[in-house]
């Protein structure tokens, strides 16, 4: 959420937030730092909720109240915004057609986090040493951009779009980007040490995208992103079902654990990164 205004403790907003719950604008009114803080979610326009204030305060009548959503401005406007959210997307749809949903061992190869020879039936990988004196940087990252079947994209894109996005128009492009390199390269990384590189997805990212939501409005709420709190619920109870085995037996199909558990381990600890960035 977005911050519109902040007054101190002994005003009285009582009447200014009936009307906007009359009007149903959603908002949220917190006390910090002895002050009062009127917050809305971001796809409200805080300026003009700050200009019907001011409004309000001189006695004007706002029984005619009429508020836009920036996505009632101009929705294909502000998902054009969201540039490198869409960008991850496609990649990620381009990718997992080139490598068939993984049926494509040869140019999957192009994508593993270290290169990989087929002979027979044994899969046989250099190091992530070589991938480094090599100068393939990108394996660290490629792996994020495969997926092995149709509920796995549609999954993690979905989750991508809505928590990436909002991050993106809220923090910025760079901070979205800093935040999937990071969660990326780690999750890739420990997920290689402990089952190899046969793996793919961007499941990583996505528990980073949700650990980093969760956590930021935890330490800003004057600037929030807005997802709700029971999600972390969800994601440690999807966390537990995978390192469980339950998921696998479903039909689910091979579960890159490591990779969700480090992934949300980066993405609560790229917040204090961006915290310090945004403040300079």
């Amino acid at each position: 959420m977005n911050e519109v205004f902040r007054v101190p403790l002994n005003e009285d907003l009582s009447g200014f937030t009936a009307i906007l719950w009359q009007h149903k604008i959603p908002h949220r009114v917190l006390e910090q730092d002895g002050e009062q803080l009127v917050l809305v979610p971001y796809n409200v326009n805080a300026e003009q909720i700050a200009q019907l204030f001011q409004k309000w305060k001189e006695g004007a009548d706002l029984s005619g109240l009429q508020v836009q959503k920036q996505g009632q401005q101009n929705s294909i406007r502000g998902i054009l915004r969201a540039k490198l959210t869409l960008f991850l997307i496609a990649i990620s749809v381009i990718i997992t057609l080139m490598v068939s949903l993984g049926e494509n061992l040869q140019l999957m190869g192009w994508f593993t986090i270290v290169e990989i020879q087929i002979k027979g039936n044994q899969v046989y990988y250099a190091n992530l040493i070589s991938s480094l004196t090599d100068g393939q940087i990108w394996r660290f990252f490629s792996p994020a951009f495969m997926h092995f079947n149709l509920a796995h994209i549609v999954f993690n894109l979905l989750w991508v779009w809505v928590v990436g996005r909002r991050i993106e128009l809220l923090l910025g492009w760079p901070s979205l980007l800093g935040l999937f390199m990071f969660s990326a390269l780690a999750s890739n990384v420990a997920q290689y040490w402990v089952s190899g590189p046969m793996f793919g997805g961007m499941s990583g990212f996505v528990f980073a995208l949700l650990g980093f939501a969760w956590l930021w409005d935890k330490v800003n709420p004057s600037r929030m992103i807005g997802l709700p709190s029971a999600l972390m619920g969800f994601m440690m109870f999807w966390l537990v079902l995978g390192f469980s085995g339950a998921l696998e037996s479903l039909g689910l199909g091979s579960i890159a654990n490591t990779a969700h558990l480090i992934g949300l381990v980066a993405g609560l600890c790229f917040v204090p990164i961006v915290s310090f960035i945004q403040r300079r």
